[in-house]
């Protein structure tokens, strides 16, 4: 009896030294920023990238929004990062989506989207928020500079094993709450270390009934929540998914499952009936609310400090939260379906004056589809900017930098101090909420009826 973990684990480990397992890696996507110093590795002894065909490049990290900015990138740094991504994957032979690629977009959104991301499988990626890909039931986790290095070389990684947490999550949303609120809302029950050490697994109806975006949104903050791996078991709604890709394979799912809840090593639960649209109010994930309640007591330091960065007190409620820039996007929440949720919230409507609200898809597929179905004219109509793909304000490395001191709402997955530039503010909540927040000047609690986006 094992967990969908083990089992892909298990199926790819090649050998074992004490508590390390070498196993092999199905997948590697590569970036701009933790690869060049890989490549400089291969080369200072003289080796070779072993799967070329088991590696895929894409520019995301650093990649201008606008058009002028992509034609004259002033960044030296950022030029450098992605001029040598394009050098090195033609010298190694890796398919590469470069800036004016019709595939291009952030690594966790292409991926999936064209169907290199398959269940049973290994994935790693110098990033995070690998973890994104466990939700067609892939073991995926990010890795660090020296370790994409090593997999370039060998298409293998000493990994150790970790422990299995059960994640049950029941319970149908009401209208207004989204998959964002419920990573949310659980990370704000149990903290931001309930997962260390552990391979989550995200189960229960409220998951069963997840279409896939959803489901990468919840495994996309299960490193928010501690967790090196989040995963979901693949079923039905995974096959067909996948069949709508560009290089669909034919998959076997039979056996990508837990066989008893007495298989992991810890369970913990979220009953989702009665849950609210969330909003973070402090400097991590777990320090959140829901939108109709006052922000809580300073229970030790780290609220103080996040207090202070704020500039927010206790018992104060969301409408104490000046809203100055409003961000929809980031691997989180930049697919297509994100943006048509957000963008029923504000047809017909106009973004507050004073108010920089800017939406910045996941992938050039959900660029060209939100033109295609009017997204793209109901947000422009409304007011805000509609960019090029990026990881853009989700991370302050690229010209998309939040304001010093401005409260910020997005749809992206951290609210560290700076994590959107020098200073800013950051608000982590759905991609509706932050849209109706960006048209009403306030945040607002989009479950109430008047808040109700346009069917």
């Amino acid at each position: 009896m094992s967990t969908l973990y083990d089992k892909v684990f298990n199926k790819h480990v090649i050998t074992k030294d004490g508590e390390l397992y070498l196993i092999y890696v199905d997948r590697h996507y590569i970036h701009e920023i933790t690869s060049p110093q890989a490549f400089e590795g291969l080369r200072m002894y003289n080796r070779t990238v072993r799967r070329p065909d088991k590696t895929f490049g894409t520019m995301d990290h650093n990649t201008p929004t606008t058009k002028e900015e992509r034609e004259n990138i002033t960044d030296k740094l950022a030029k450098m990062q992605l001029d040598a991504l394009k050098e090195n994957c033609e010298e190694f032979n890796i398919d590469l989506v470069d800036m004016n690629h019709e595939d291009n977009g952030i690594v966790h959104i292409i991926g999936p989207e064209l169907g290199l991301t398959r269940p049973g499988e290994t994935i790693v990626c110098g990033d995070s928020h690998t973890a994104t890909h466990g939700a067609f039931g892939a073991l995926a986790f990010g890795i660090g500079t020296t370790e994409v290095e090593h997999v370039l070389a060998t298409q293998t990684i000493w990994n150790k094993k970790l422990k299995n947490l059960g994640v049950k999550i029941t319970g149908k949303l009401k209208k207004g709450v989204y998959s964002k609120d419920v990573i949310l809302a659980l990370i704000k029950k149990y903290g931001v270390s309930i997962g260390n050490g552990y391979a989550a697994e995200f189960y229960g109806d409220t998951i069963e009934n997840m279409d896939m975006d959803e489901r990468m949104t919840i495994c996309n903050m299960a490193i928010e929540a501690g967790a090196k791996v989040g995963m979901i078991k693949p079923d039905s709604i995974t096959i067909e998914y996948l069949k709508n890709t560009k290089y669909y394979k034919e998959v076997n799912i039979d056996d990508l499952y837990t066989d008893s809840e007495e298989d992991y090593d810890k369970i913990i639960t979220l009953d989702v009936n009665n849950l609210k649209p969330q909003i973070t109010w402090g400097t991590n994930p777990s320090q959140g609310i829901s939108v109709d309640e006052k922000f809580p007591e300073i229970k030790d330091e780290s609220y103080k400090k996040a207090y202070e960065y704020m500039d927010l007190k206790p018992n104060q409620t969301v409408d104490d939260i000046k809203v100055e820039e409003v961000f929809i996007g980031s691997c989180t929440n930049g697919r297509y379906s994100d943006l048509l949720e957000a963008s029923k919230y504000v047809k017909g409507k106009k973004v507050k004056e004073g108010i920089k609200a800017v939406v910045v898809p996941g992938s050039m597929a959900v660029y060209r589809k939100a033109i295609e179905t009017g997204v793209k004219d109901i947000f422009i109509d409304a007011g805000f900017e509609f960019r090029l793909p990026s990881c853009s304000s989700c991370l302050g490395m690229n010209p998309d930098l939040v304001k010093p001191y401005a409260h910020c709402i997005s749809s992206s997955n951290r609210n560290f101090e700076g994590r959107q530039g020098a200073n800013a503010r950051t608000h982590l909540a759905s991609p509706a909420t932050c849209a109706a927040s960006a048209v009403h000047g306030k945040i607002v609690d989009i479950s109430k009826e008047e808040y109700y986006g346009e069917v």
